[in-house]
């Protein structure tokens, strides 16, 4: 069974930083893809960032380009959703999403699959 634990959100300043944190079981992040994904109240979902695992590929969106990166540690089975430079608008319920379906990170369509395994989310919140 696919576990995926997030951990790391809270208030933070806007300009500041968090790492977030995806810790999985039954899956490895050697394989398949991670992606990180993030919804507001009274808003669609919008996918941030995955990583394609064998290649450590990465994809992104252009509203957090240059802010956040994915990172993962494969001795401890996690990856990292590093946020710099928040924003008002980086306000969200972030997740992770893990699938063994490579084509699930790349081009841009990536944003728009439901992967088969995601977490309970973590909460974001930038503000004064």
């Amino acid at each position: 069974q696919v576990q995926l634990v997030e951990s790391g959100g809270g208030l933070v300043q806007p300009g500041g930083s968090l790492i977030l944190s995806c810790a999985a079981s039954g899956f490895s992040v050697k394989f398949g893809v991670i992606g990180w994904f993030r919804q507001a109240p009274g808003k669609e979902r919008e996918g941030v960032l995955c990583i394609r695992n064998y290649d450590g590929r990465i994809y992104d969106v252009d509203s957090v380009k240059g802010r956040f990166t994915i990172s993962r540690d494969n001795a401890n089975n996690t990856v990292y959703l590093q946020m710099n430079n928040l924003k008002v608008e980086d306000t969200a319920r972030y997740y992770c999403a893990a699938d063994r379906r490579t084509y699930y990170c790349a081009g841009d369509d990536w944003r728009h699959y439901v992967y088969a395994n995601r977490g309970r989310g973590t909460q974001v919140t930038v503000s004064t």
